[in-house]
């Protein structure tokens, strides 16, 4: 009997000639049939962002030999919508994966991250989805340590798919040596943010957002935690935004009108 391989949507946020996305569409490869749908430029920090009153170009590219990809001129989002709307037609890969970032999308970050949004909007669209992020900002990172866990993680997705409106946030950190997995809830953070004012040689300002990383969260079951133990951080996400235990506060409010 012919075993079908899963059709795997790779995209990211740094760009399809990012280092992070060739580790990642090389350890697809090595699982299912991979089709590439990347930014033509980097696109970090585009959260959910979706291009509306101007056009989009989606042109197939060749940069890696026998990986189908494509060179998308809009937002991470704005990939993963044509990918299922103009590459797959509406028949959906089994699996779509982010990353792998250059840089944590832990805590606070999945809100801001276009990596994690990539993959929120795969999830939207009911597809089995993960993000995946390295603690290393640089065009040199070492992606190899996390390779074994990229596939186990992918490979247990697809055998147990992800509950409805579900999906993964990864983080690795930057070690070459990653003792293990933790399933973690979202660290309690928040960026304390700085805007740097200089001047043009108009005498105009302009700023520089700058910040520092606060955590509030003494927790050893978060993902802040697991990544300073050396572990990589598994954390469940989901795309509902309700605060559901706020309801209840909510009816007991007597509205006068």
């Amino acid at each position: 009997m012919k075993v079908t391989k899963p059709t795997i949507l790779v995209v990211n946020d740094d760009g399809i000639t990012a280092p992070g996305i060739k580790a990642l569409m090389d350890a697809m490869a090595e699982i299912g049939r991979v089709v590439v749908v990347a930014p033509d430029s980097p696109q970090s920090g585009m959260g959910h962002a979706i291009t509306i009153g101007k056009p989009l170009r989606l042109d197939q590219v060749d940069i890696y030999e026998g990986i189908e990809m494509y060179r998308c001129s809009g937002t991470p989002v704005d990939c993963v919508k044509l990918a299922v709307n103009k590459i797959f037609k509406g028949k959906k890969p089994d699996l779509c994966v982010s990353g792998i970032n250059h840089g944590l999308n832990n805590s606070i970050n999945v809100l801001y991250s276009g990596t994690m949004s990539a993959a929120v909007e795969g999830a939207i669209e009911g597809i089995p989805s993960i993000g995946f992020s390295l603690d290393d900002y640089t065009l040199q990172a070492d992606f190899e340590p996390c390779i074994r866990f990229v596939k186990e993680l992918a490979l247990q997705v697809l055998a147990h798919g992800l509950p409805q409106a579900s999906l993964l946030n990864v983080n690795f950190p930057g070690t070459k040596h990653i003792k293990g997995i933790k399933i973690c809830r979202q660290a309690a953070a928040k960026w304390a943010e700085e805007f740097d004012e200089r001047m043009d040689p108009h005498k105009r300002p302009y700023y520089w957002l700058t910040g520092v990383f606060q955590l509030n969260d003494g927790g050893e079951d978060t993902d802040v935690w697991a990544l300073e133990q050396g572990y990589a951080s598994v954390v469940p996400v989901q795309f509902d935004m309700t605060a559901h235990h706020v309801i209840p506060y909510l009816n007991n409010w007597k509205f006068n009108l």
